[in-house]
């Protein structure tokens, strides 16, 4: 189980959740394209905050974080689709959901946080 405050090891986690729930689909045609869309969303945010890590300048920093952001809410409406139409799946989506959710919260604070910073230099 990873920390609370480890944030990469969190996206990490989340990514690999989410690949795992892709394989639990159905093999139709729909379930395919939100399996393959989840993935690309879920894998990026992870990392895209990898990449703002090593970000070259406050400027770039945010913008990483802002691609992170993306990435994350729309992982969020890939799962609440899931939910949707995936009834069997309930149970098993709900603490998926809800840490993409805690996520993309912890990523807009932070860009708020470091927008706040830029405005002061």
């Amino acid at each position: 189980m990873v920390e609370k405050n480890d944030l990469s090891g969190r996206l990490l986690d989340f990514a690999a959740d989410c690949i795992k729930l892709t394989g639990q689909l159905n093999r139709t045609t729909a379930g395919k394209h939100i399996a393959l869309q989840l993935i690309r969303s879920a894998t990026s945010s992870g990392a895209n905050y990898e990449e703002a890590c090593g970000a070259e300048s406050r400027a770039d920093f945010i913008h990483k974080l802002q691609i992170v952001l993306k990435e994350l809410r729309e992982s969020v409406y890939w799962l609440r689709l899931i939910k949707k139409v995936e009834t069997a799946l309930h149970n098993d989506l709900q603490p998926l959901l809800d840490e993409s959710q805690e996520l993309t919260k912890i990523i807009a604070k932070s860009i708020v946080t470091a927008k706040g910073g830029q405005k002061n230099k």
